[in-house]
């Protein structure tokens, strides 16, 4: 915990790849932030606690009207950007959406941003709220390099709770003993289970949850500045500490320094809304639904399907027999793979009920067979790798099959950042004309595209781009 509080107090982001990264990960994040604001499933659950409540020099909600206390603000903020699964990812022994701390961070931030402004004094930048996303990222995705929560049946927004926590009470102004109270009282705190994550209780809580953790994060920062006490012994303690209740014992195990790895190295979800062990396996479908196509044959010619891949995806995705619910869907190999080869496409449409009602879904995940491949296991935890690859073999009714496709780096890696982050501002502009008329996108657009413009603007100002 002293290391957290030291990295986020004490650390100057010195790395240009790591800011450039930082706005292009903003940037995705409230596009995608906007798309979900197309699903009632999604917008039912934002504003007020109590309707109609304004609150004075509040927090601004992207793409809305609401103005609401930090709290609330970061929970709509957090549960819009995640709840289609297309925000950035980090993959290691844990898991998870670094870019789910925005909730938390952004809220605060802008919060603080108008209260200054409204007293004289001078708001933050938007460079403070991308130091801020490093930083959290590399709370985040550091904690994760080695630890795994899911094995012990714990979700993995507990880091973005810890995670946003440290940093918004640093943005908060906390001095360093306030800070590291903050940080004991959110590993002191309950954790979620992943109960909602997994069959047969897959549901859309999963959505949500990461909304959930960074506003809790808000609320804990706010408990801490009114000089409440923490507690020291939150991990170690015997018996009580989360170690010994939650972790089997065992300390956590670190890989590396804080830094600014995790952001420079983060994944994007460019191509499919879809949980990011399976992205790979999407992209190989579509290339086999064109070889098909140029064959003459269909999806009723298959007899079976073949997928190499690593542990972590048949641990997580692989799933066989009846889907609830888009939940469900959307953390299933078979399922992303059966409607790409069916549609030649994968869209957050294709979650729906309507879609998922086309008898060809079903037909084709039944025939979908997941294996591991050691050396794509090997290759995923390799800290100069970390690929996330996946294979398809497709054989026909008639004896004769098609080449297996393999694709070890989806288009959101590193590996693939040239050719990837073109495709995330088009991304952006796509999401931007989702809910905005063609002059708003072109001054959010001329605001976020260039990196010394978004840094030196008030947060204030930036968000207000995005209000409707």
């Amino acid at each position: 915990m002293v290391d957290i509080v030291d990295y986020v107090t004490g650390y100057d982001i010195e790395s240009p790849l790591a800011w450039a990264i930082a706005r292009n990960c903003l940037i995705d994040t409230l596009g995608c932030g906007l798309e979900a604001l197309e699903y009632p499933a999604c917008t039912r659950l934002l504003g007020p606690v109590v309707p109609g409540t304004v609150v004075p020099h509040g927090a601004k909600v992207p793409g809305t009207r609401f103005q609401l206390d930090p709290v609330q603000a970061a929970f709509d903020i957090g549960t819009m950007v995640r709840w289609l699964d297309f925000n950035d990812t980090w993959l290691a022994a844990e898991w998870g959406h670094p870019s789910d701390n925005l909730g938390g961070i952004l809220a605060v931030a802008d919060w603080l941003s108008r209260s200054a402004v409204a007293a004289g004094k001078p708001p933050l930048s938007m460079k403070d709220v991308l130091a801020a996303m490093v930083k959290a990222h590399e709370i985040q995705g550091c904690l994760a390099l080695e630890n795994s929560f899911n094995k012990v049946g714990l979700d993995h927004v507990v880091l973005v709770k810890v995670a946003s926590t440290a940093v918004v009470a640093w943005l908060l102004g906390l001095s360093c003993d306030a800070i590291l109270n903050a940080v004991s009282l959110a590993w002191v705190d309950g954790q979620s289970l992943r109960t909602y994550r997994h069959a047969p209780n897959t549901g859309s809580r999963k959505s949500w949850a990461a909304g959930d953790a960074t506003s809790r994060a808000v609320r804990l920062a706010l408990i801490a500045a009114t000089g409440e006490m923490g507690y020291p012994g939150a991990l170690t303690a015997p018996a009580w500490g989360f170690y010994d209740v939650s972790f089997k014992g065992r300390p956590f195990r670190f890989q590396r320094p804080y830094g600014s790895y995790v952001m420079e190295n983060v994944l994007f979800k460019i191509s499919f809304p879809a949980e990011f062990h399976g992205q790979t396996a999407v992209e190989a479908a579509l290339v086999l639904h064109g070889q098909m196509a140029a064959a003459g044959k269909g999806v009723d010619d298959i007899a079976a399907i073949t997928i190499r891949t690593q542990e972590a995806c048949i641990r997580i995705i692989d799933k066989q027999g009846p889907l609830d619910n888009p939940a469900d869907r959307d953390h299933c190999i078979q399922y992303m793979v059966a409607v790409a080869l069916v549609f030649g496409r994968l869209a957050a449409s294709d979650y729906e009920d309507d879609v998922a009602a086309d008898p060809r879904i079903d037909a084709l995940r039944a025939k979908i067979t997941c294996v591991e491949d050691p050396q794509y296991t090997a290759d995923y935890h390799d800290p100069d790798k970390r690929s996330i690859a996946n294979a398809l073999a497709l054989e026909f009714k008639d004896g004769t099959g098609l080449a297996e496709v393999a694709v070890e780096y989806p288009v959101g890696h590193p590996r693939r950042r040239a050719e990837g982050i073109p495709l995330l501002e088009a991304k952006f502009r796509r999401n931007l004309a989702r809910r905005f008329p063609a002059r708003q996108q072109r001054a959010i657009l001329a605001a976020s595209l260039d990196q010394a413009t978004l840094e030196a603007m008030p947060v204030h100002a930036y968000v207000d781009l995005y209000v409707i």
